[in-house]
């Protein structure tokens, strides 16, 4: 291919509607969702206490990967992202198994999060079967992201506002329960129960990472919904910015206040742990407000995840390598048929929950991880790619760059690469590779027969 611009042009039809404001609501709509208020129950079961640890190590990966992907974005912004830069930087071969290998995690993870929709219900209606409410949610959100990107990003930014106004009420009130109060049980003391900060060591502490990973995954969506943003280089740049920092907040504070109220023993249970520490704080109500806030933040990453793999399915159209249909859009640049085919995870989710309500979260999770974590490893080899490829151009730098290339780089690529073969070694997350590799062999045999067709 001779020129990038040549992706950049098959990829139009969409409509650029995204606001700024919106991008950075995006990319915490998609990362701040049931990873951060259902998950941290399972991470906090593999690292105890030392699970801020976790959440700190997959911060600082999430943020060499913003700052690697950030810099390709400004010099390229297209629904493609980071697929099309493995296309155009690495090979054909590459994009084509990046595009899939994500378009089937996301896939997945949407149907994870309506699980979780499910099980946050079942909170108010213990009686009603999970697969219900998750086929209720299902048809809604698909119905919201076949209008228009501009209604999709005004449901989005007020999804996530609701997010953040509570993430920012839970802190204030957490930080009066645990410094005004000084109530009996309360307090960094419970960092010691049941053997202290490292009560399940180093090794513990890296499972807690897996879990970590996952709860960051979405940030990536900045970059996809560059191709649809009103200003895209400078949308990029200051929802990039600002993301990762407000992410680390989120996480980090929110976490280090609910251990100090609810011990990390109670906290590791099958419930959102924010809500378990509503109701030791025995203000009325204040739980069920809560549960709604989870779940208002499960529709809302599960909403991020279905446009974000909508567009990875409308790149691969485009490029030829998915059918026609997927890559039409309507008269509102709507690619109808790409949301409705990324719509499978929400059927698939329907059908473990009917079948194994108690296991399909960790299931789904445990299989969705793999293409978004692979994915996010090969944003680091493109980033290697892209600099060479710039350097023997001749091409001017980008106005955002990468700091410290190409050793973080490097560093973020091994990190990634650690995450990915350490599921191999954990019971829960053994699904991972064992179903991740064999799907990169067959997207490969795939690519490869119809190329010589």
């Amino acid at each position: 291919m001779a020129n990038f611009n040549d992706i950049q042009q098959r990829e139009t039809g969409l409509q650029q509607h995204l606001t700024s404001a919106q991008m950075v609501m995006i990319a915490i709509g998609g990362a701040v969702g049931t990873g951060l208020f259902m998950g941290s129950a399972f991470a906090i079961g593999f690292a105890g206490p030392a699970v801020l640890v976790s959440y700190a190590i997959g911060a600082f990966i999430a943020l060499l990967l913003i700052g690697c992907l950030g810099e390709m974005t400004v010099a390229h912004p297209t629904s493609g992202s980071f697929g099309a830069y493995a296309e155009y930087y690495l090979s054909p071969l590459t994009g084509f198994v990046v595009r899939y290998a994500y378009w089937a995690a996301l896939v997945l993870a949407v149907g994870m999060e309506v699980t979780a929709v499910g099980m946050y219900m079942a909170y108010w209606f213990p009686q009603v079967p999970q697969w219900v409410w998750v086929a209720v949610f299902s048809v809604i959100l698909i119905g919201i992201n076949l209008r228009s990107v501009k209604v999709y990003g005004a449901v989005e930014y007020t999804f996530s506002a609701i997010k953040v106004i509570a993430i920012v009420a839970f802190v204030l009130i957490g930080s009066y329960v645990v410094f005004g109060t000084r109530a009996p049980g309360i307090g960094f003391e419970n960092y010691q129960i049941g053997g202290g900060f490292w009560a399940k060591g180093a090794w513990g502490m890296w499972l807690g990472v897996i879990v970590a990973m996952f709860s960051y995954l979405g940030v990536e969506a900045i970059a996809v919904a560059a191709g649809e943003a009103q200003h895209p280089q400078q949308a990029v740049q200051r929802a990039m910015k600002t993301t990762v920092l407000r992410l680390v907040l989120f996480y980090l504070l929110t976490l280090a206040l609910m251990l100090a109220i609810v011990p990390w023993t109670e906290a590791a249970t099958q419930t959102s742990p924010f809500v378990r520490v509503m109701q030791v704080t025995g203000i009325p109500g204040a739980a069920g407000v809560l549960n709604f806030v989870v779940l208002v933040a499960a529709l809302s990453a599960m909403n991020s995840q279905l446009y974000t793999t909508s567009r990875m399915m409308f790149s691969l159209a485009r490029a030829q390598q998915a059918p026609h249909v997927f890559g039409v859009t309507n008269d509102r640049g709507v690619p109808v048929a790409a949301i409705l085919v990324s719509s499978l995870g929400a059927g698939v989710a329907m059908f473990i929950n009917a079948f194994w309500p108690k296991e399909s979260f960790v299931w789904m999770m445990s299989i969705a991880m793999f293409g978004a974590m692979f994915t996010w490893f090969m944003v680091f080899v493109t980033h290697l790619a892209f600099r060479r490829r710039r350097a023997q151009e001749g091409a001017p730098p980008v106005s955002f760059r990468m700091w410290g290339f190409p050793w973080l780089t490097l560093l973020g690529a091994v990190l990634m690469a650690a995450v990915l073969m350490t599921t191999a070694l954990t019971p829960e997350f053994r699904l991972t590779l064992a179903f991740g590799l064999p799907w990169l062999l067959v997207l490969a045999v795939i690519y490869l027969v119809r190329t010589k067709r």
